[in-house]
């Protein structure tokens, strides 16, 4: 097999702030796809730096009494350290204040002045009269000139995802001292965007080859106009000093936007890891490679990354982006981040916190589809899917199992004849698994359809092993080698479901290579294999002493956590303490009040008469045309119900498949427009549903089929 060659990016943090939950969404989704590749034998590099110039840097820094220097080396330390405890493993973490970024920055502008792309004029600009400082972009606010949203910064619109100059704001206001800004004079450099050969070229590039997701390329259609028009406008790509940045050769107090240098740090960050390693740096970055090169970004970013940057690259003579990944925006519990709410969570908090970094990592694997879509990170949901993926699932298979192999086998699998009919086995029950089905989805960064297939075939593993029992057959002397063949079966398949999460849990994998004395397969053996039975530990194999190797989440953790990032607009004193104690007690009040009166009570028979039973939730499915309904295929034990269920405004199909919950099995069926109901599964709300709604769940150990009593 040919080894692919693929350099990586991801979108380079600001060094004026802190990593939070919703940045890691983007670098824990590049890091899962790049151990990916790796393990599938490809020659990966994945580098990244942190983005340092700007009016924001210069204006902290002078507010704290240090040097831009100073500052963004300090921060650079954080955010190296706030990633490496969430297991991001960089090739090359560095900077754009570098020489290396500096002279590629100033090789793309003097090709693209040599093409006669660059031209000067002058521009009113919006201007301070009280710091006496021109506006960068981010530091105007105002109405979007486009959908008149308000406070908007003076670059783009978050709102309509609109781009335009501070000047075309309306009701501008300096972000800095509230001051209403003037317009000034000012000499400035621009890339000449609107010219044909940009136009033509991004209105081709932009279409073809899947360098864009579908409906990234339909907004980029929408920006660019059809053929023949021309909605570009050329882009400044100059400020004026005082600014903390690289000064444009040969021009006195003019410096190069930040968003000019910042991709360029891509470049800068790999030029600096080529000479650590001996890597050829052409190899990678002129214009005919042959090398593949992928940058993850947010959407909020994809103006820059999918118009100017090919633009600049294609007219500067280098290679362009084989592809550009564009992930949404984290909402938690289906909202913004909230500081008042305890919601807006940096990266070092959590860890401060205790909670375990690769509990993150799942769930956000178990939400990411490679679409453009937000993902919530719903708090409830987080504690119930790690809990019963991750401990219920499939750590399980290790924990039922281990204790008997080294117990009464001396930490040795099964040998000869044994070995032999547990591969017939592994055959006969797993051998309809389909690992290149996982693979694909890893390869496309639909990693949400690799969780659950995952869990899926753990559900099955799982499922044979509480058939075999062998806590049952160890209580008979006469059935040992039965016993032996039933737990190396078990610790067999969690050797396989291992490999198929190692890009997911990379830190876990490494205790479990330990206690499996082995390494995990890498990709390649994985997918050729004629059988599965093929894939497994040689006979006698020697594992080591199981050791525990993930927690549950503890939801007073979550809660720990809120609390520890909750932040209250003013101190706890006086009339406004006051004011809101006074507040809190009038908001609990109302939430008693929306709780309905006890019922009259009944007697144990009346109860007795409901049949609540533990169910699967093993298919969940949209009802078209249906506002709140969603279908649920149950599996209760002795058979599959359908039930259709009014939580389409809490959980998504995705949410539901896999988990256990409580159903009333023996209500009588209900034939609806959509089909026949056959139970109804439990939720909690409060009488008005406007505190939301929560499925009951059974605790870890709780089996389809069982009663609720």
């Amino acid at each position: 097999m040919t080894r692919r060659k693929i350099l990586v990016t991801s979108a380079l943090p600001y060094a004026n702030g802190s990593i939070h939950l919703g940045h890691l969404v983007e670098y824990i989704q590049t890091d899962i796809w790049v151990r990916f590749q790796k393990m599938r034998g490809q020659t990966v590099h994945y580098v990244c730096a942190d983005d340092t110039h700007g009016t924001p840097i210069m204006l902290r820094a002078e507010k704290e009494g240090v040097t831009p220097e100073t500052l963004i080396a300090r921060v650079h330390g954080e955010h190296l350290r706030d990633f490496t405890g969430f297991h991001i493993h960089f090739d090359n973490y560095y900077s754009t204040h570098s020489p290396e970024t500096r002279e590629y920055a100033e090789a793309i502008y003097q090709r693209l002045k040599a093409a006669g792309l660059i031209s000067v004029r002058d521009i009113d600009q919006l201007f301070d009269p009280v710091k006496n400082i021109f506006l960068p972009d981010r530091y105007v606010k105002g109405e979007c000139p486009k959908c008149s949203a308000a406070n908007q910064y003076g670059d783009s619109c978050e709102a309509c995802g609109a781009a335009y100059t501070p000047t075309e704001l309306k009701n501008p206001y300096s972000a800095i001292s509230g001051a209403t800004p003037v317009k000034k004079a000012s000499r400035h450099f621009f890339f000449n965007l609107s010219d044909s050969r940009c136009v033509d070229f991004l209105r081709q590039w932009t279409r073809e080859a899947d360098h864009l997701q579908p409906e990234a390329a339909n907004k980029m259609r929408e920006w660019l106009g059809d053929a023949g028009e021309n909605k570009l406008s050329d882009w400044d790509i100059s400020r004026d000093a005082p600014y903390f940045g690289f000064e444009i050769p040969g021009e006195n107090g003019k410096y190069f936007y930040v968003w000019l240098d910042a991709p360029v740090g891509y470049m800068g960050s790999f030029k600096n890891l080529c000479q650590q390693q001996g890597l050829d740096f052409d190899e990678y970055w002129q214009e005919n490679s042959t090398t593949e090169l992928y940058h993850f970004i947010g959407k909020d970013i994809l103006y820059f990354h999918a118009l100017f940057w090919p633009a600049m690259l294609k007219n500067a003579g280098y290679r362009t982006p084989t592809q550009i990944f564009a992930h949404g925006f984290l909402t938690v519990n289906g909202e913004k981040m909230s500081k008042s709410r305890g919601t807006f969570i940096t990266a070092e908090s959590y860890l401060q916190q205790g909670l375990n970094p690769e509990w993150l990592r799942y769930y956000y694997a178990a939400k990411l589809n490679g679409s453009m879509e937000d993902i919530d990170l719903n708090l409830d949901d987080f504690v119930a899917r790690v809990n019963a993926d991750l401990i219920g699932k499939y750590i399980n298979i290790a924990s039922r199992c281990a204790g008997f192999i080294h117990k009464q086998f001396n930490g040795e699998l099964v040998a000869g004849e044994n070995h032999q009919k547990m591969q017939v086995m592994v055959d006969q029950h797993f051998g309809h698994w389909q690992p290149h089905l996982i693979e694909a989805a890893f390869e496309a960064r639909d990693f949400a359809a690799a969780m659950r297939q995952i869990m899926k075939y753990a559900d099955e593993v799982n499922e044979l092993i509480h058939e075999l029992a062998p806590w049952e057959i160890a209580k008979d002397s006469a059935r040992s080698q039965e016993l032996h063949r039933a737990c190396s079966l078990g610790i067999q398949m969690f050797y396989l479901l291992s490999g198929y999460l190692k890009p997911v849990l990379p830190a876990m994998m490494e205790k479990i290579e330990h206690f499996l004395n082995s390494p995990l397969c890498n990709w390649q053996a994985q997918t050729t294999a004629t059988a599965l039975s093929g894939m497994l530990l040689p006979a006698e194999h020697r594992i080591n002493p199981y050791q525990h190797l993930m927690t549950r989440i503890d939801p007073k953790q979550i809660r720990a956590l809120v609390a520890a990032n909750q932040q209250t607009i003013e101190p706890d004193t006086g009339a406004h303490s006051q004011t809101r104690h006074a507040a809190a007690q009038q908001s609990q009040e109302q939430l008693q009040n929306t709780c309905s009166p006890i019922a009259e009570t009944i007697s144990i028979e009346d109860f007795s008469k409901v049949d609540l039973r533990i169910a699967r939730i093993i298919r969940a499915e949209q009802v078209e045309d249906a506002k709140k309904l969603l279908k649920l295929t149950l599996d209760i034990g002795s058979g599959r119900r359908t039930v259709f269920a009014g939580i389409k405004s809490a959980y998504t199909p995705e949410q539901l498949e896999g988990r256990l919950t409580v159903m009333v099995a023996n209500l009588t069926p209900r034939q609806m427009k959509f089909g026949l109901s056959e139970g109804m599964v439990l939720a909690a709300s409060d009488d008005n549903g406007k505190s939301g709604l929560y499925l009951l769940a059974p605790d870890d150990g709780a089996k389809p089929g069982m009663r609720v009593k």
